[in-house]
């Protein structure tokens, strides 16, 4: 008998410890949104859209879009349910997109409370500006390119694997805007003169997540550099002087590329200011010359110019940062890092702060190969 209660005892454990399946949710009755963006319409009225895919072999459209208005995303979950054939379920989502003229409004980052309160939503949605009103993209369903969730996640991986944008997650820009020795940053998209969707670089936001600037490809690689966070080989342009220009082409340019970039950073605090000295290290392969430059200059003259040349273009970049009083970077965690007691005493004004710090960069470039041809 006692045997008999004993097995009794460890089936009832058993089953208790199984996972139950009470709230299961079949997919054919749900609506996984892929896309969620956020909007403002003219009398600046919150506008949430969403695209979610339909499992169906006789729909002509792969995908369906809801636009509802609303004052919050809990709020706007009963109203995307009433347009859809399916429950409305975030838990899949790739991708957040935000028109700038929501960026534009100080706070609006309080919008994505439910996402860290509610554990059913991911924190992996990457986080896109849009340069313009959502309609003209969510509404687009180009027939030559796959569904816009995907086609706007896949853009992103693969052009941050080269540095030429970031790829912050809604995890990412909630640790941004609460760590203060940063400010956050995040991808952005624009629309092309044929109505392709174009990645266009780098939005640059404030402590309270409000719009600041944008930076084109090549300014986000140059401040992944300096942030020493470049994945894989980056891809540079610059110009030589000296360099002659033929006709209308730019001749004047030369683009190299770079797998092995160091930057080192020291920190000093003197006489109640802060300073940063960068030190690049800079290994290149020349992979373009549009001017036989080796008539002007030997190899060593060449590392010298192109040294001096992405100097300017890291100091025309800092000096952006600082006219707007923003620190991309992540200065701020240095000075915490190494200089603490007076750090924390302006934490809380850090931008400002960054603003009238010195900041010294020196560049060292060193030709690693030229290709088969002569440079």
């Amino acid at each position: 008998m006692k045997r008999i209660c004993l097995w009794v005892i460890i089936l009832l454990i058993a089953m208790c410890s199984l996972t139950g399946c009470y709230d299961r949710l079949d997919m054919e009755d749900a609506s996984l949104a892929l896309l969620l963006g956020i909007d403002m319409d003219k009398d600046n009225h919150l506008l949430l859209y969403d695209i979610y895919p339909i499992f169906e072999k006789n729909v002509k459209k792969p995908n369906h879009e809801i636009t509802v208005a609303g004052d919050t995303f809990r709020q706007t979950r009963t109203k995307a349910d009433s347009f859809s054939a399916g429950t409305f379920q975030a838990r899949k989502a790739q991708v957040m997109l935000i028109s700038k003229k929501v960026l534009q409004h100080p706070n609006w980052f309080q919008l994505l409370d439910v996402f860290f309160r509610d554990a059913k939503n991911p924190l992996t949605i990457r986080m896109i500006a849009y340069d313009g009103p959502l309609s003209e993209i969510i509404h687009l369903n180009p027939k030559d390119q796959p569904m816009l969730p995907m086609l706007l996640r896949k853009m992103i991986d693969t052009k941050s694997a080269r540095s030429e944008t970031v790829n912050t997650t809604i995890q990412d820009l909630h640790w941004q805007i609460f760590e203060k020795g940063i400010t956050p940053s995040i991808s952005e998209v624009g629309l092309g003169h044929s109505n392709e969707v174009r990645l266009l670089g780098t939005a640059l936001l404030d402590r309270k997540g409000k719009y600041i600037l944008s930076l084109d490809a090549q300014e986000t690689v140059l401040l992944s550099i300096l942030q020493d966070h470049t994945q894989g080989t980056v891809s540079l342009t610059l110009p030589i002087p000296g360099v002659p220009k033929t006709g209308p082409l730019e001749t004047n340019r030369i683009s190299f590329s770079s797998d092995k970039v160091k930057s080192k950073i020291k920190t000093t605090f003197q006489n109640g200011k802060f300073r940063f000295d960068f030190h690049i290290q800079m290994p290149i392969g020349i992979s373009e010359v549009l001017y036989p430059i080796s008539e002007l200059y030997t190899a060593e003259q060449l590392e010298q110019i192109i040294s001096k040349q992405a100097q300017k273009q890291f100091e025309g970049l800092i000096r952006i940062f600082q006219e707007h009083a923003i620190d991309p970077i992540g200065m701020g965690r240095y000075a915490r890092a190494y200089h603490y007691n007076d750090y924390k005493k302006i934490q809380e004004i850090w931008s400002s702060t960054f603003a009238k710090s010195e900041v010294h960069i020196t560049v060292k470039a060193s030709i690693q190969n030229a290709g088969p041809v002569k440079y």
